[in-house]
């Protein structure tokens, strides 16, 4: 499928979690190493947009944003596992070289792409984000604000000074203090931006807003949903290595309670395997 995504459109192979379509996208992780990855998506996105505005509450929550990746980032295993399979994605494209079927522009930037998010993994030496550890001013104010309200200006004065140091200034701050973590961004962006190439879609109908599909050995590492926004509904998934389960719930802003919707919901879901 990859080899296909290559030959008939470069463009495909990095097309962002949600897309330019006019659909919302779900997204579900088979494994706990695709939810780290999600996850620090998600995070690395969130500390951009904030990071890139000016007032002092954006950047209390980008230096919130980064404790938060921090935290997740933690795994011992993270960057082994990332170097690990960027290294089994370059061997896989490298069997597609002087193949006519494949656009070797395509596939030549694919490959640098690795490599650099590769040697980027490399140098990073000692323990991931252990200069944020060693900074004692990050850390107060990180155990701050772990209580709900602890980061007002009388418990921390010296932080409540620097949301009043000029933009520019806090700006260059949290750019030096998330710069050396973007390795694992630009890591893990291109093995889900490939996860996310790898399946086929299929439309199909969930009869009474119930499906159920019996796996039959099929593996996969993520299951993407791709549902109109004008349907009031959000899927609840579960999965096993033995059947699929999505449940449509309806969203109906004047009762909270949650019910299944009585209608025929129809959807796009994608198997995505590495």
């Amino acid at each position: 499928m990859l080899r296909e995504q290559i030959a008939q459109n470069p463009a495909n192979l990095f097309l962002g979690a949600r897309g330019a379509a006019a659909v919302i996208t779900y997204e579900y992780p088979l494994n706990e190493r695709i939810r780290t990855l999600l996850r620090l998506e998600d995070l690395f996105e969130r500390s951009r947009h904030f990071v890139a505005r000016t007032d002092p509450h954006d950047h209390h929550m980008a230096l919130l944003t980064l404790f938060e990746i921090l935290e997740v980032s933690s795994r011992a295993d993270l960057k082994s596992d990332l170097l690990q399979e960027l290294e089994r994605q370059k061997q896989v494209l490298l069997s597609f070289r002087n193949n006519p079927e494949i656009a070797e522009d395509a596939l030549a930037s694919v490959l640098r792409d690795i490599e650099q998010a590769s040697a980027a993994l490399f140098s990073m030496t000692g323990k991931i984000g252990q200069y944020l550890r060693e900074n004692d001013w990050l850390m107060s104010i990180k155990q701050r604000t772990g209580i709900p309200g602890g980061a007002c200006e009388f418990d921390l004065p010296s932080y409540h000074y620097w949301l009043h140091r000029p933009a520019e200034e806090r700006t260059g701050q949290l750019a030096a203090w998330t710069g050396p973590l973007y390795p694992l961004r630009d890591g893990s962006a291109i093995i889900l931006r490939i996860l996310r190439e790898s399946g086929r879609p299929q439309m199909l109908s969930a009869a009474q807003g119930m499906f159920q599909q019996m796996l039959g050995g099929k593996t996969a590492q993520m299951l993407r949903l791709r549902l109109d926004p004008a349907a009031p509904c959000v899927p609840e998934i579960s999965a096993n290595k033995y059947v699929l389960n999505i449940r449509f719930i309806s969203q109906n802003g004047e009762d909270s309670r949650a019910h299944t919707a009585d209608w025929d919901v129809g959807f796009e879901l994608t198997f995505c395997n590495l």
